[in-house]
């Protein structure tokens, strides 16, 4: 395709910055511009990508219309709701789907999707939208089969880190505005993807001090796992089958000890087995063993990063790859932790460097906060950016939108592209009605009673107690 250029008038116009501005982008070869005589002209489409990135063009909502009503379908449908920079939805393309519509409200991410997939559908925010508008935005009619709703609503109302104020808090609500919108569109399959807490979260939060003798019994929204215990009851009103675990990341290829539930509910009534896992810890089950730190980013030559304070860096000097404060002589430790070193927990995450020869801790959303250090095992800086999306496996080629901060923000938040793949296959597989493998005894995570069946088991024994009973998810030994 021929490409198309403007004037540096047209362009300054464009992102609403000043002409001697696009000039010095020009400069800087951040645009991809040519000189005719003493001017430049700008290619439109690097002008564009530009303005997605640093938000000066901003990503509206807008529909898709592709020429397919008249053709077969060529692969599964799938739409996808809180889409964060695409981490769950390139997994289910790589397992065979068409993932028509993304759904996205934060500002960084939608320009995200904008500059890799500008020929999805783009929606905003989900309370804004019914099931037609979601068809008509995604070019489908009420009589169009969709395989498969994903999504991953937000998860700091569940987190274990936050308050729990579950559906309570706005994203909470979200949560159940997008099991609404699902059981509206009536997919073959829906995805709910979360943090662990959802596991233990109540849906109506009863203080402490309002509890015990002299107060009556928690009623079964109080009780933990009562906001689970709500969305499961929703589903199974609408006929939906379900199966959930808590699944470690790192069982399915991804470099990286990450933990998430994911739900999987079919339209068909028809039992819904677990994610067949691709890899284990130490290669049992005849499985590929777990993927290193070392082994996916000691290749990478160019790195984009934040800092340490010098404070910190003082102490990193004094570590080797795998170790943390514990490590540190007993002389400095109190020193280097402060106030933090009478606090409880193990504090693993203060001080951190990675080990080479482990798979990564969870990505968070900031590799340089001072409880949770993501540092370079043998270098003093935190993980860069290049590292976060090799770790997260998003392809080289994949642009993230805004300052660095943010793009960290997007990565640590997605779903790795390994893991949202096996969930695809696992799905593609029940649609074709192909058979899965089965590994019993696997273990998915490193906490007990996660599944299905053992926290309906422990949920129904606390809601019979009908007393504030804790679910047994400790560390395995």
């Amino acid at each position: 395709m021929k490409s198309t250029f403007l004037s540096v008038k047209d362009s300054a116009e464009r992102l609403r910055i000043s002409p001697q501005r696009i000039r010095t982008l020009c400069r800087e070869e951040l645009l991809t511009a040519k000189k005719v005589g003493s001017s430049w002209i700008i290619e439109e489409k690097s002008l564009q990508d530009y303005g997605l990135q640093t938000a000066h063009i901003v990503a509206e909502d807008h529909a898709v219309y592709r020429c397919l009503k008249s053709q077969p379908k060529q692969r599964p449908i799938a739409l996808s709701f809180f889409s964060g920079a695409m981490g769950l939805d390139l997994g289910i393309e790589k397992a065979g789907f068409d993932v028509k519509l993304a759904c996205e409200v934060d500002k960084f991410c939608r320009q995200t999707i904008a500059l890799n997939r500008p020929d999805t559908a783009l929606l905003g925010d989900i309370n804004n939208y019914c099931a037609e508008d979601i068809l008509d935005a995604a070019n489908l009619s009420p009589s169009d089969d969709i395989d498969l709703v994903m999504g991953g609503p937000p998860c700091q109302a569940f987190s274990t880190a936050g308050k729990r104020q579950g559906f309570h808090d706005d994203r909470g609500n979200v949560f159940l505005k997008y099991i609404d919108l699902a059981i509206a569109l009536q997919p073959k399959f829906i995805v709910i993807e979360n943090v662990r807490g959802l596991l233990s979260c109540p849906m109506n939060h009863r203080p402490h001090d309002q509890r015990g003798a002299g107060f009556p019994n928690l009623s079964e929204d109080e009780l933990k796992g009562g906001a689970l215990n709500f969305v499961l009851s929703k589903l199974k009103r609408a006929n939906y089958s379900y199966s959930f675990n808590l699944y470690n990341a790192a069982n399915y290829g991804t470099p990286q000890v990450r933990e998430r539930v994911v739900i999987i509910c079919a339209r068909s009534g028809e039992s819904v087995p677990f994610i067949p896992p691709t890899h284990s810890q130490d290669g049992e089950f005849g499985l590929a063993h777990w993927k290193t730190l070392e082994q996916t980013i000691s290749d990478i030559k160019q790195h984009t990063h934040l800092s340490f304070p010098e404070k910190r860096l003082r102490y990193y000097r004094l570590l080797k790859p795998g170790q943390n404060w514990k490590s540190l002589p007993d002389s400095l430790q109190k020193e280097a932790m402060g106030k933090s070193y009478y606090s409880g927990g193990g504090k693993t995450g203060f001080l951190r460097r990675l080990a080479w020869d482990k798979p990564s801790p969870t990505l968070l959303t900031h590799p340089a906060m001072p409880a949770t250090d993501l540092a370079h095992p043998t270098e003093d800086r935190p993980l860069s950016i290049q590292e976060y999306k090799r770790l997260q496996e998003f392809p080289e080629d994949w642009q993230l939108a805004g300052p660095l901060v943010q793009q960290y923000k997007q990565v640590g938040n997605a779903v790795p592209v390994s893991f949202g793949a096996a969930i695809g296959r696992t799905i593609k597989a029940l649609i074709e009605q192909q058979p899965l493998p089965d590994f019993p005894n696997f273990k998915y995570s490193r906490y007990k009673k996660t599944s299905q069946l053992q926290w309906e088991n422990e949920f129904k024994k606390t809601a019979a107690a009908r007393q504030d009973i804790p679910l047994q998810t400790e560390l395995l030994l």
